[in-house]
């Protein structure tokens, strides 16, 4: 059976530089701003992973690591330098809080448009709507602008639109650390029942404790390179390491 998720040497750079004036143009610069982990070329460098379907995967790494570059080239929103990235058609992604979503309109409204665009038809959206609102509890505040939302409102409404479409694949970033204690447990177990169903999710979180209960497997970036994959203890000891933590406080 071929992986839900394959990415093949991926390197991906930043082209930005930083601009110059009239007299830095003629006359060169006469300083040069050292290298630090920010100031790097590669966002990512000869990054491969895959991801089987029915398994969470989980990437790690501190700020700047390269994680957000790798789900944007997933999704899509990004293509790589170099490299190869094989996913099916349907993907759900929570990568922002509330990336997607029209402030002036209600949370019905952005319902409707956010599964649009995650890909679901409008009768699709229709079907599911009444359990999207029973999901998120929000209630009849469905019928205001989520301009008047709270983030953790706005979460509610992003991940309950996403785990009721049709996706063959998640991609889930740190905004489900936004809310209560009770909705994030439920969302959790959300998570896990489509894993079981043979959903394939990768998830990037800071929530060390939690991400064993979910992820077998996953990897740890730094500075835009592999520093480390597989089992999953073993990528957050090596992570807990790279950031001067306690490794032994993984399970």
């Amino acid at each position: 059976m071929s992986p839900a998720v394959e990415c093949n040497g991926l390197w991906k750079a930043f082209h930005e530089r930083n601009p110059i004036g009239i007299k830095d143009f003629f006359l060169g610069r006469k300083h040069v701003r050292k290298y630090d982990k920010y100031s790097r070329v590669w966002a990512l460098q000869d990054v491969s992973f895959s991801v089987q379907q029915g398994e969470a995967f989980a990437v790690v790494g501190h700020n700047g690591s390269g994680k957000s570059t790798l789900l944007s080239l997933l999704l899509g929103s990004i293509e790589p330098d170099l490299g190869t990235i094989r996913l099916p058609r349907r993907i759900g992604s929570l990568l922002e809080l509330g990336a997607g979503f029209h402030p002036d309109l209600t949370g019905r409204e952005n319902a409707f448009l956010y599964g649009s665009i995650l890909g679901m038809s409008l009768r699709e959206t229709r079907e599911r709507f009444d359990s999207i609102v029973e999901f998120s509890e929000l209630g009849e505040a469905m019928e205001h602008p989520i301009r008047t939302y709270s983030a953790g409102m706005i979460t509610r409404l992003g991940f309950s639109t996403i785990i009721h479409t049709p996706a063959e694949v998640l991609l889930i970033d740190e905004v489900l650390a936004v809310g209560d204690a009770k909705f994030k447990e439920k969302c959790f177990d959300r998570l896990v029942q489509f894993k079981e169903q043979g959903g394939a999710l990768v998830i990037v979180s800071h929530e060390l404790e939690q991400l064993p209960q979910i992820c077998k497997s996953g990897m740890c970036l730094d500075q835009g390179k592999v520093a480390a994959i597989g089992s999953i203890n073993d990528v957050l000891k090596h992570y807990r390491v790279l950031m001067g933590m306690d490794a032994e406080l993984v399970l």
